[in-house]
């Protein structure tokens, strides 16, 4: 019989709801049932693609025994950590400063006044590697419960306490300069993997935001060493087998360093952010590579990802079956030698074998190897490559398929949105663009709740919002995808939406001294305010705030905004020479301040291909977090484009910084020359 879960909308939730475990939600009613039963909580937090949480709850979590001993001493809440940002940030680092190391699933042990006191991520069934089996963790936890309770209570008082002393005072010492950003690229110089690509050693991320920043920089100072530390781990990456050589996109991490073996669950903001990433190295280099790479993830996020509602779903999941009945991760994306002679016929697997570094013993498990590109065939070898990806791909898709979490992101949605929009617009592909904007107005008709003075509701699924509130990444990245949103289309409504959401970040978010929060003043309450600066998979919500205040002040001359920006910026300044590789928006954030940001406005009729080109030498151009405003003359969407006259009756384009501008121009060409300079 289906638990309380069967009525969310959250997938990782709902694939829980027919435990025998008696699973509540995260809810006052769950904290009341334990202090009325005058038991603790039993906390599990995870979400939709994680492979070991997956593994615990069949292990557990699906074990008669098991769940009869945790429904009769706890009260089980399950939470996805996508819905719940807040929620697992609080616990998630209670659980790193007592263990050291944090991951999910997970497991944490509560008071009835939500006070943890025991932590953990995975147990296995049976005690193996130094860790105790879920079971002994059940019944000592029980068993501290019942005999020691002051301890507990103790322990839960002074973890609490610690937690609450750690608040954060960054901001408010100046924004970062020359020597702070300089300082973070000798740091990550320090750290860069020069034989492989990327920074440190397994497991490897993505390391999209620190791509940025290093590109941003090259535009500003010219720094060549950025530039090519940017474009050998895209590449190194691009030919790896985190990247999937057949159907586009990107898994989640390499589990080694030379980006071989991927932890194979795909996400959303992953590929939503690398998109945006080899399409801006594809404007500065010309890469033929990027450029590819680039396209591939944005038709793999639309094909795969996009849902009926015309949002993007949140992941793929690393397991499928391997046609044995077996759920293996890996199972859908891997080959065997026999397995390309049986898709290809003999000859054509040699090559492939070859092309794709399969070989007998192979690079995962089982003589099974993840498809890469060792080696560049050439132009020549281009129709076979073709044909037999295409074959390839055609043989993948028969296999079973991993599933999907169709649950739309709020926050990974704008950062998607931004992606397709100047992906299409540089590329030609206004079918793209189409797709950002499709996403946008999703957002707009779902996830805005006007009943309560349209706050941004985080997630929603089948076109039902959920009922959880935005955090502050939520409204950032979608401002930010508005804001690029607005720049491609020329449509000023995005610029509006994107400002209201930034005026609930001035008025819900920000604190004394320029910090941030990541929750809002009127949130629930926990037992601590949840509040990091740092960049992880995504902008950290207090980067990602600081990069959509300043592009929003760039296109109204809002001093309010800008100063916010700058007040943000004040962490980036502290952590950016010490902890280059965990505030890489920050940092590029900082290079887009340190420039201007440049502010472009072209003006012209629509329909006019004078004034197409000087358009789209505005959004070729690589000054860092330039803004750009396009339209008739003082037309009332755009700010930037008042008291902005056609020259001579042209369109002519104006390079502004503060709303000061330089002499206009209506040659492209200058235009080009302007913004490299």
């Amino acid at each position: 019989m289906p638990n309380r879960l069967a009525h969310e909308t959250s997938p990782y939730l709902l694939q829980h709801a027919d435990n025998p475990v008696d699973w509540w939600p995260w809810s006052p009613e769950a904290f009341e049932e334990a202090r009325r039963r005058d038991v603790p909580l039993l906390l599990s937090v995870g979400y939709s693609s994680c492979h070991w949480c997956h593994v615990m709850a069949h292990e557990s979590f699906e074990d008669e025994a098991t769940a009869s001993y945790v429904n009769e001493h706890f009260v089980a809440v399950k939470v996805d950590r996508e819905e719940r940002p807040d929620v697992d940030a609080v616990y998630m680092e209670a659980v790193q400063a007592a263990t050291g190391q944090g991951g999910w699933p997970m497991t944490v042990f509560l008071t009835a006044d939500a006070e943890p006191f025991y932590f953990g991520t995975y147990f296995p069934p049976e005690s193996r590697h130094g860790m105790p089996s879920f079971r002994d963790v059940l019944e000592g936890v029980s068993r501290a419960w019942t005999a020691r309770r002051a301890e507990v209570g103790e322990v839960a008082g002074k973890i609490v306490k610690d937690l609450s002393a750690r608040s954060l005072a960054f901001g408010g010492d100046g924004v970062p300069g020359e020597e702070e950003l300089a300082q973070a690229l000798l740091g990550l110089t320090r750290e860069y993997d020069a034989t492989r690509g990327g920074f440190g050693g397994a497991p490897k991320f993505p390391p999209s935001m620190v791509v940025e920043f290093l590109l941003r920089h090259h535009a500003r100072t010219g720094a060549e060493g950025a530039l090519q530390m940017a474009a050998d781990t895209c590449e190194a990456m691009a030919r790896g087998g985190i990247y999937d050589q057949l159907g586009g996109g990107f898994a989640r991490y390499s589990v080694d360093r030379d980006w071989v073996v991927p932890h194979f669950e795909k996400m959303l903001y992953d590929n939503a952010l690398l998109c945006r990433t080899y399409a801006h190295l594809w404007r500065v280099t010309g890469s033929d590579l990027a450029r590819r790479v680039a396209l591939e993830t944005a038709d793999f996020m639309v094909r795969e990802l996009r849902t009926a509602e015309g949002g993007f779903a949140s992941a793929l999941d690393a397991d499928s079956d391997d046609g044995t009945g077996r759920h293996v991760e890996g199972a859908y994306y891997v080959w065997t030698p026999q397995q390309l002679t049986e898709a290809l016929g003999e000859e054509d697997a040699r090559f492939a074998a070859q092309y794709f570094g399969v070989t007998e013993e192979g690079t995962f498990e089982e003589g099974a190897s993840v498809l890469r590109l060792p080696q560049d065939a050439g132009v020549v070898e281009a129709d076979r490559i073709a044909s037999v990806k295409e074959r390839l791909l055609a043989a993948r898709d028969r296999r079973e398929r991993p599933g999907r979490d169709d649950k739309i992101v709020a926050a990974w949605n704008g950062l998607t949105i931004a992606a397709l929009a100047e992906t299409g617009a540089y590329f030609g592909r206004p079918d793209l663009v189409e797709r950002a904007t499709e996403a946008a107005d999703l957002l707009v008709r779902v996830h805005f709740d006007t009943a309560a003075g349209a706050r941004l509701a985080r997630t929603s699924k089948d076109g039902r919002v959920g009922a959880n509130a935005g955090v502050l990444e939520d409204y950032a990245d979608v401002a930010e995808g508005f804001l690029a949103l607005a720049g491609v289309t020329g449509e000023g409504v995005w610029l509006e939406f994107a400002g209201f959401l930034l005026d609930i970040v001035l008025d819900q978010f920000v604190a004394e001294g320029g910090a941030l929060y990541d929750t809002a003043h009127d949130a629930e309450t926990l037992i601590r305010r949840p509040q990091d600066p740092t960049d992880n998979a995504t902008p950290s919500g207090w980067t990602a705030a600081a990069g959509a205040l300043l592009s929003y002040a760039a296109h109204t001359g809002s001093d309010a905004h800008r100063a916010a920006a700058e007040g943000a910026l004040g962490v980036v300044k502290a952590l950016g020479p010490r902890a280059p590789r965990f505030i890489g928006w920050g940092l590029a954030t900082a290079e887009a301040l340190l420039d201007g940001p440049r502010e472009i406005a072209v003006v012209g009729a629509p329909g006019d291909e004078r004034a197409a080109e000087l358009r789209r030498s505005a959004l070729l151009g690589t000054a860092p977090g330039a803004v750009l405003a396009f339209g008739i003359p003082d037309s009332d969407e755009f700010p930037l484009l008042r008291d902005r006259p056609l020259v001579d009756g042209r369109p002519a384009a104006y390079v502004c910084r503060h709303f000061t501008c330089e002499a206009p121009t209506t040659d492209p060409a200058e235009l080009a020359r302007a913004l490299s300079r």
